[in-house]
């Protein structure tokens, strides 16, 4: 099955943060119709990046064995990309050809080498679309993913 979304890290580890008061509720619900219609992948960049977070950058941060959890659970509900050295190169040239941060870089690389056309993430509202994926903020006022899933 064709992937619609690659989910950044910022919405996984919204989640699970009780601080982040609407945006937990967001992230929790938009998580939900991802696992429900099931276009959505990570890649293990999203998972690693998760985990450092989510044990150790948020308000009430998970345990380590909570967070190990965390992320076994999510690979075990999402398709995981791997980040291959294709992804690499491919996030390198972004970095010299468009200026982005090569974190940033590495998951817009994932989702255009996996054919992925939408990326749900918060952090990456700048770019907007580049060569063919489009960056998409779950937060934003009047986010509906219903209306993304029928597109991809």
């Amino acid at each position: 099955m064709r992937r619609t979304f690659l989910v950044d890290s910022n919405v996984l580890v919204y989640a699970v943060d009780g601080a982040a008061g609407v945006k937990q509720e967001q992230a929790i619900n938009v998580l939900s119709g991802l696992v429900s219609d099931g276009t959505a992948a990570l890649s293990t960049q999203v998972l690693a990046e998760f985990f450092v977070a989510a044990t150790g950058k948020i308000r009430a941060p998970l345990s380590a064995e909570e967070g190990a959890k965390r992320v076994a659970d999510l690979a075990g509900g999402f398709p995981v990309y791997e980040v291959s050295l294709p992804i690499v190169i491919e996030a390198a040239r972004a970095v010299c050809s468009h200026g982005m941060s090569y974190w940033d870089a590495q998951v817009w690389a994932t989702a255009k080498l996996n054919q992925v056309p939408y990326v749900l993430s918060e952090d990456l509202q700048g770019w907007k679309t580049l060569e063919g994926v489009r960056f998409v903020n779950p937060f934003a006022d009047g986010f509906d993913l219903s209306a993304f899933a029928s597109t991809g």
